[in-house]
């Protein structure tokens, strides 16, 4: 993996991002707005992945995810939504504020909504 974040269909790498924080997450929301895919049949690659990421790709309605690094909340948000996933390395917390924010949070609309407002969209 080259990127902070990587889609797949099947093999073929279809969207990437670069940024920090959860913005890869937010543009990949735009990219399946504006594109016909299936974000059931995708794959996420991400980097690292707490509980807020692990919130946002359930509101995507991904089908998979293979993360480097992953914490047991976002392990705990993806088997409670029945997400697949996969991961390198799991650690009890990503050491971010935005963690320890949602980290009781199980609506994932409202997490979304803080989420957004946090990245100044709202």
């Amino acid at each position: 993996m080259t990127h902070a974040l990587e889609v797949y269909s099947e093999d073929q790498l279809i969207f990437f991002d670069d940024e920090k924080w959860l913005h890869p997450l937010f543009k990949l929301e735009q990219f399946l707005t504006e594109k016909r895919v299936n974000p059931a049949a995708l794959t996420v690659k991400d980097k690292i992945i707490g509980k807020a990421a692990a919130l946002m790709i359930v509101r995507l309605k991904i089908g998979t995810v293979n993360a480097g690094l992953i914490s047991v909340p976002a392990i705990d948000a993806f088997k409670r939504f029945g997400v697949t996933f996969e991961f390198q390395t799991c650690v009890d917390r990503i050491d971010c504020a935005t963690e320890a924010l949602l980290i009781d949070e199980w609506d994932v609309e409202k997490a979304y909504l803080l989420l957004r407002r946090r990245a100044g969209f709202e």
